[in-house]
């Protein structure tokens, strides 16, 4: 499988230095992720929960900022450990159609980041410059060149321009803090939880929802990939426990900023009586006359434009990372981030153009909800694989880590429902287009996203459970294996693809002893004639399979085995019983591709019509 980010990829040199120095060379990726939890999407929610509650909700920012830390902590062990981003690790663990439906979920994502980027670019030029909305939306198309430039500089500059927004942002919030004067008497106990009103809980429902972005663990996960590390036990661990300490520090970062926006909203919005505020628009235009400085709305602008602009640098990279790594397409970087801003743009002019300037925020809801619908496909297997001892292996989550992360998972996944059930009940009466779409498109996919879901969290475990019973069931034949006294006719059914054939025959060579055990290389022809003329078949399918095979056959050779190739047509499980049954194989060893479920029910498993076919010991190797 590629190198994930490859033109990137292990380009940062982490082994040299004091204890500072290699901090700071591991610094970086989880700034470039934390731009996504300060981006145009969050400000809304945190502008009205200040504005309505004043400083009630600030536990709540700092609850999701913790969920985010764990999450992030838990996709960059994916990648240092694993070798591979979220991406490439859902490709060779599920089967394509999954996987197809999982890249297009995941590029719905990509453009509904990508369109609350543009929006809030769209929304900071017009605040800072007065240039209309659907300009400043077209403006934003000229940033593909800021990403070229920067990508040509490597990894490390385009880190260093980004924490430098986020720097800026910080800075921004800073001094309309210093502005605003808040109690900080009154702001400390808002990091105490206390109950709250239905109109509370509906925004913190809101902000929890939108803190953790799906891409960004995808992102992460090839992120801490760009950083050169020794392969070894205690690399792992030094590169684990750096990444932890820049997710903290970059995410708190981002803490204060949504903390900061809340704060700011409670102290001027909120003591003023100003508590229908909602809309970045409006928040900006009050800044100025409450705080009676012309510098508050301007600060608040170039906050935006900021926060605009570096989330769509990271959006680039996250676009990157799923296409080549769900589907293995490559494409020039300015290509891939032309196409996902033109996805975002098209929607935006069309919306307002026809709905007008103040249909900005019932676009960035829907934004909000399109993630929502997808985060648990990037949670959950996120979870499922940082948990896998075969994947992991030391580094595997511990019981902690998993009631920890579960929890937390299944909290903000139920939250992203709610808050799509309530979008969906309030817009399901609407006698208009609206109405119509929900009811005929809206629900049909909502009800095939909640069976994907539910596939997505109980299949690896039920797969699991499959494979250790096959393979329980004839650990006592393995056993004799050493004495090679009870079997030695081996069967070993290949199919024909190098990459899952070599893991075969690798897996199966510890069970093996040579001069003691014959090995069958079978194969099945599943062509029309293979299909037609059984074990007698003899097309150019059969001589390239015979060719194929005995390349195999030397190999086995050359490490003392004696091998016989075998060679039939139709179906595999009928085909390999005829063949155990002629040439008295007393075992038969064949791969699984694990997480089947779906390709099983239309193609069917070969292991499972086997098993009730013959009656000698099967191994079923898991291959990817």
């Amino acid at each position: 499988m590629d190198k994930s980010l490859s033109e990137v990829h292990s380009s940062v040199k982490t082994d040299k230095g004091s204890y500072l120095k290699r901090l700071f060379a591991f610094s970086g990726p989880a700034f470039l992720v934390s731009v996504g939890y300060m981006d145009p999407g969050n400000w809304a929610t945190d502008i009205a929960g200040g504005a309505q509650f004043g400083y009630k909700l600030i536990w709540v920012i700092l609850l999701a900022n913790m969920m985010a830390i764990l999450f992030q902590t838990l996709a960059a062990r994916l990648g240092i450990v694993y070798g591979r981003d979220l991406a490439q690790a859902c490709r060779s663990s599920y089967p394509k159609s999954i996987n197809f439906i999982l890249w297009i979920f995941t590029e719905l994502a990509i453009a509904a980041t990508d369109l609350a980027e543009v929006l809030g670019s769209a929304i900071g030029l017009y605040l800072l410059f007065g240039i209309p909305l659907v300009w400043g939306v077209v403006i934003t198309t000229l940033d593909v060149l800021l990403l070229l430039l920067l990508i040509n500089y490597g990894i490390r500059k385009m880190e260093a321009v980004i924490v430098s927004l986020v720097a800026m942002i910080g800075i921004c919030f800073l001094l309309e803090l210093v502005l605003a004067k808040p109690d900080f008497a009154e702001v400390a106990t808002g990091f105490m939880p206390t109950a709250m009103s239905s109109g509370a809980l509906f925004i913190a429902l809101g902000i929890i929802g939108a803190t953790v972005m799906p891409h960004n663990i995808y992102l992460h996960s090839a992120l801490v990939q760009s950083r050169d590390i020794e392969k070894t036990t205690a690399g792992k661990k030094e590169a684990n426990k750096f990444n932890l300490i820049d997710s903290v520090v970059a995410l708190n970062a981002a803490f204060f900023v949504n903390a900061a926006i809340l704060i700011l909203a409670a102290s001027v919005f909120f003591s003023s009586g100003h508590s229908d505020v909602a809309s970045i628009m409006d928040a900006h235009s009050l800044l100025g006359k409450l705080l009676g400085s012309s510098f508050a709305p301007f600060a608040f602008g170039l906050a935006l434009l900021a926060a605009g602009q570096s989330s769509t640098i990271t959006g680039t990279f996250a676009g990157q990372i799923i296409m080549e790594g769900f589907v293995g397409l490559k494409v020039r970087p300015w290509v891939r981030r032309l196409i996902t801003r033109l996805i975002a743009i098209i929607p935006a002019l069309i919306v307002i153009n026809l709905a007008g300037d103040r249909s900005v925020d019932m676009l960035l809801i829907l934004s909000q909800v399109i993630l929502s619908i997808q985060l648990p496909f990037a949670l959950i297997p996120l979870l499922h694989f940082t948990s896998s001892k075969e994947k992991m292996g030391e580094f595997a989550s511990g019981t902690k880590v998993k009631i920890l992360a579960w929890s937390a998972a299944i909290l903000i996944v139920a939250l992203n429902l709610k808050l799509v059930s309530d979008v969906v009940l309030e817009n399901i009466s609407n006698p208009g287009t609206i109405g119509l779409l929900i009811k005929f498109l809206g629900i049909p996919f909502f009800l095939f996203v909640f069976v994907m879901l539910l596939w997505i969290t109980f299949e690896p475990i039920l797969t699991k459970e499959k494979i250790q019973e096959v393979i329980s069931a004839t650990t006592a034949q393995f056993a004799s294996l050493e004495g090679g006294a009870l079997i030695q006719r081996v069967g070993i059914a290949l199919e024909g693809k190098y990459r899952f054939d070599s893991q075969i025959i690798q897996k199966a060579l510890p069970f093996l002893q040579a001069e003691k055990n014959t090995i069958y290389l079978m194969h099945c022809v599943e062509s029309p004639t293979g299909r037609f003329l059984g074990e007698s078949v003899d097309d150019q399918d059969a001589l390239r399979m015979r060719i194929y095979l005995e390349k195999f056959s030397d190999f086995l050779n050359k490490k003392n085995f004696k091998t016989k190739l075998c060679i039939s047509g139709g179906e595999p499980e009928d085909a390999i019983a005829k063949l155990v049954e002629k040439d008295k194989i007393e075992m038969i060893i064949l791969g699984s591709h694990g997480h089947k479920l779906i390709d099983d029910m239309i193609l069917g498993s070969t292991v499972d019509e086997l098993r009730h076919k013959v009656r000698v010991p099967i191994l079923a190797i898991p291959v990817n």
